[in-house]
């Protein structure tokens, strides 16, 4: 787990507000708390940040009504609010720089003080691939890890049944009061029991195309390597293993036969590095060293502090009009912004929150930034 310390229900209500409002993501988040010391700051600092980026319109921010009704839902089904920087958060997926503020849960918490393991496949799986999924996933819960997946069909599905006894955690794409696929209900049910449910939409969000990416880098944000079962060479699986390098998490995979297309996918990561595995002791080894002290993961620290001091706005009036002329709807690294414009990194990212907040900007994996075409 991460942190120090529990959230009050006020200030939990002003993380889900800060979250929710527009154009505020995770890496929008974070920067905001460290340049405003608490979420209810930062809320208060929206409008005026959105305007000097050029936004015409109001900024929507999550009214706290509506934040007070998702909260109450949560907990009249049965779940909880974790947010970055509390216990019960795990310390893995702290540790990764778009981590999701806050996740609603269902189920055990304390299996998260687990280390983890995802497991990942096609699916359409095959009757072989669905075996070795519940089998290697049996095989890690009873040696003490916790087996992340996505509950979608096939693998996922395959992999949450082998560990249901021992411990597995379900990623949502959606709200935690959303079935998808329609066949997994009674697995869902079966997980909110005895495992644990994760998502970091709110509750009545229907799982669209744009939110299983978005979930899949939670997958393994939560875990210490990513296990590939079966996967086409255009997978959403494979999706998971980049963001698990990105990451820094491991990456392994079954090797299967050239004649079947589930198998490229995971060849192909074999090819290009990732460790190969044939059965689940061999995965356990390679994971064990990995749970030592040592090699854990940094104490992230409690996510809330002391503001920052604000950049002086003759600097920052410079800063607007050099990085705009610097940025473009191609995808540029954050640090090459720095080196190449010689401000501070609290004036380039006071100025690339302008511009998101505005609607100007969009953030995209590996710290990477692009101008919008269009303002909001």
């Amino acid at each position: 787990m991460s942190g120090t310390s529990a959230f009050s229900d006020a200030e939990k209500l002003d993380w889900l507000r800060l979250i929710r409002s527009e154009n505020v993501g995770p890496i929008t988040f974070r920067d905001l708390i460290a340049a405003y010391g608490s979420a209810g700051e930062a809320l208060k600092a929206l409008p005026e940040l959105s305007r000097r980026g050029g936004r015409v319109k109001p900024l929507r921010i999550f009214q706290k009504s509506a934040a007070e009704k998702e909260y109450e839902a949560l907990k009249k089904l049965g779940g909880e609010l974790s947010c970055k920087g509390e216990r019960s958060y795990p310390r893995a997926l702290a540790a990764i720089d778009d981590a999701p503020p806050v996740l609603s849960a269902l189920g055990h918490l304390h299996l998260l003080a687990r280390p983890a393991v995802a497991l990942v496949g096609a699916r359409n799986a095959s009757l072989n691939g669905k075996r070795l999924a519940r089998d290697f996933a049996r095989a890690l819960a009873e040696a003490g890890f916790l087996v992340v997946s996505g509950l979608a069909r096939g693998i996922d599905a395959a992999a949450h049944q082998g560990a249901l006894g021992g411990g597995t955690a379900a990623v949502l794409a959606g709200g935690l009061d959303q079935v998808y696929p329609e066949e997994n209900r009674e697995l869902q049910a079966a997980i909110a029991e005895a495992g644990l449910l994760l998502a970091e939409q709110p509750l009545g969000t229907v799982p669209q195309a744009r939110h299983f990416p978005r979930r899949n880098r939670i997958v393994s944000g939560l875990s210490l390597g990513v296990l590939v079962v079966e996967a086409a060479l255009r997978s959403g699986s494979l999706i998971t293993a980049r963001f698990a390098l990105e990451q820094g998490r491991e990456v392994f995979a079954i090797p299967g036969s050239p004649l079947d297309p589930r198998a490229k996918g995971g060849n192909d990561l074999i090819r290009k590095g990732a460790l190969l595995v044939e059965t689940a002791e061999e995965l356990i080894a390679q994971l064990s060293p990995m749970t030592e002290p040592p090699l854990s993961e940094p104490e992230p620290g409690d996510f809330r502090g002391a503001p920052l001091a604000a950049p002086d706005e003759t600097l920052l009036a410079k800063a607007r009009s050099q990085l705009l002329s610097l940025l473009s709807p191609s995808a540029v690294a954050v640090d090459e912004l720095l080196r190449e414009c010689q401000f501070s990194t609290a004036v380039v990212n006071t100025v690339l929150l302008e511009l998101e907040l505005a609607g100007r900007l969009e953030r995209h994996p590996g710290n990477k930034v692009s101008l919008l075409a269009e303002g909001a």
